[in-house]
């Protein structure tokens, strides 16, 4: 299923797999929201703006598409729970400021985490 033109699907696709593989449903996440562009001036006001919403924020990367284009990328970085609704509400402030700055959105992530097993 593609989930482009749906976020807040993708999110509680995400968040149901990971707890369906074993996923502590209780554990705190390390969300990683990703942004690129191609315009790194963009980029870095981007990055200024999310940080002053208290995420952690990773230094600029730059990249060479396929077809030869270079493009910047960052994370955003934040602890949560796997909440439905809060890593929906990140998800929208990241794509308004994606959208404020210009730059690519490029969704949201994060790792496994086993549950303890005693």
């Amino acid at each position: 299923m593609e989930y482009q033109d749906d976020p807040q699907a993708f999110t509680a696709f995400v968040i149901e797999s990971l707890l369906e593989d074993g996923s502590d449903p209780d554990a705190v996440y390390e969300i990683e929201h990703h942004f690129s562009s191609t315009n790194f001036d963009m980029l870095e006001k981007a990055a200024v703006a999310v940080f002053k919403l208290n995420y952690e924020v990773t230094d600029a990367e730059e990249f060479e598409t396929d077809d030869g284009a270079d493009i910047f990328a960052f994370d955003a970085i934040i602890e949560s729970g796997l909440d439905l609704e809060e890593i929906n509400r990140q998800s929208a402030q990241m794509e308004k400021i994606a959208q404020q700055y210009k730059i690519q959105y490029d969704g949201w992530g994060t790792e496994y985490i086993p549950q303890d097993e005693d």
